[in-house]
């Protein structure tokens, strides 16, 4: 009789994920767009903030315009004024893209049970940008309030506690003379930005699956370089359109210069003293920040997670 064989033995349990939604891929390619396009574009967000704030009755330089800015602050402050804050804004905006798509990336995961070819449609992907947003800002609301106080830093002023010799400086200082509170100003509008990356999400989600079902293609095909800018630039000009003036407010409340009571209070003063134009101070320079930046940032967002 022969030797009696071997029972087979067991191959060891495949270890599942405790988080089988979550991919890292998504923080690392929306990190390295928000980083790179930062980088480039820093100084039209500096732009949008100091004509953001500026309601007429504060230290903020008056400019004439977007070319008197630039040449008024080259002169003022050098070729450094123009990227004062850039620091928080790059920390800032790659940790908020990074952040951002891995919470919409795993929500949506969640929502389609991982079959990337199920549509969701305009009110899932509304709720999954949502969800997302208050993530994120929850996270990086501090970053924000560093950045444009630092961008807003023009001046010498009287109160030392408001002097900021750079990002880290500038976190100390805030939160010894005004808490967790101070790090958290323009936290209330910022809530209602989240709508903002909710509506342009759900447009570009939208318009890339109608475009590939238009070409009879799964809802998840790559697109050409010059169709992911097309949508992004258009998602983007929509949601600005219809949600600026939340930024406008933000800006002010995280402003060193002035003191609002809250948010309401500041929506009122704006406009009293500048009516519905006071809203969408700004939009210029700002336009010419973000349309670049969206482009940027999810065509390098495409390309990282579609090799």
């Amino acid at each position: 009789m022969g030797q009696p064989t071997k029972p087979l033995t067991n191959s060891p349990p495949v270890k599942k994920s405790l988080f089988p939604h979550v991919k890292i891929e998504h923080l690392v390619a929306g990190f390295s767009g928000g980083v790179a396009s930062t980088l480039i574009l820093h100084p039209l967000d500096l732009l949008k903030i100091r004509f953001a704030v500026n309601d007429g009755r504060n230290a903020i330089p008056n400019y004439a315009g977007l070319g008197n800015a630039v040449t008024t602050i080259f002169r003022q402050e050098g070729i450094k004024g123009l990227y004062k804050g850039v620091t928080p804004n790059v920390w800032g905006s790659g940790s908020a893209w990074g952040f951002y798509f891995l919470f919409y990336n795993s929500i949506k995961a969640w929502i389609q049970g991982d079959n990337t070819k199920k549509p969701l449609g305009p009110a899932l992907h509304m709720t999954a940008a949502a969800e997302a947003g208050i993530l994120t800002l929850m996270i990086t609301n501090p970053v924000w309030v560093v950045k444009t106080r630092l961008c807003l830093q023009f001046d010498k002023p009287i109160d030392p506690t408001k002097s900021y010799s750079g990002m880290w400086d500038a976190f100390r200082k805030i939160y010894g003379a005004e808490g967790v509170r101070g790090l958290y100003k323009g936290f209330v509008p910022g809530m209602f930005g989240v709508s903002h990356g909710a509506l342009q999400f759900m447009t570009y989600e939208e318009m890339k699956t109608f475009y590939n079902e238009y070409r009879r293609l799964p809802i998840d095909a790559k697109l050409e370089t010059s169709e992911y800018i097309v949508f992004a630039a258009f998602s983007k000009l929509i949601a600005a359109g219809l949600t600026y003036p939340y930024q406008v407010i933000r800006a002010r409340l995280q402003d060193q210069h002035r003191e609002y009571r809250g948010t309401w209070h500041c929506i009122t003063q704006t406009w009293r003293y500048e009516g519905a134009g006071g809203f969408y101070k700004g939009l210029s320079p700002y336009l010419l920040h973000v349309l670049p930046n969206i482009c940027l940032v999810l065509l390098i967002y495409e390309k990282f997670t579609n090799t």
